[in-house]
């Protein structure tokens, strides 16, 4: 019996909703990394950046090869890193939404640090 999608969809969005792996999505943007690499940039543990590799591995995120005697990862698809820009897109828009309703909100003197129009 298979998934729904939505439910593929919210898996997929939950095994991304992690702050290392992440960083490790933006990493791999620009081609693959071997993970001594991957640890020198992300502030972890390296028995932690490896249990969230493998996570992404086991989703299909990203790939691993050997290079030598270097483990390599990539990511699987270029659309992961379309994926990350439609993200930052978002969040760009949303922080701006969210900045200009403040501003009108001080405007209007109804916003936070703003003092009650009843006690002027």
């Amino acid at each position: 019996m298979s998934v729904p999608l939505y439910q593929a969809k919210a898996e997929m969005f939950r095994t991304l909703g992690h702050p290392v792996r992440i960083r490790v999505l933006e990493l791999l943007q620009s081609g693959p990394r071997p993970v001594r690499d991957l640890l020198a940039e992300i502030d972890v543990e390296a028995s932690n950046l490896s249990q969230q590799l493998a996570v992404l591995r086991r989703a299909g995120i990203v790939t691993s090869f050997r290079d030598g005697a270097l483990v390599m990862y990539a990511l699987s698809t270029p659309d992961v890193a379309d994926l990350l820009a439609a993200g930052r897109r978002i969040l760009g828009a949303v922080l701006t939404d969210r900045d200009g309703l403040l501003v009108e909100l001080r405007a209007q003197g109804t916003g936070p640090g703003a003092r009650s129009r009843s006690s002027s």
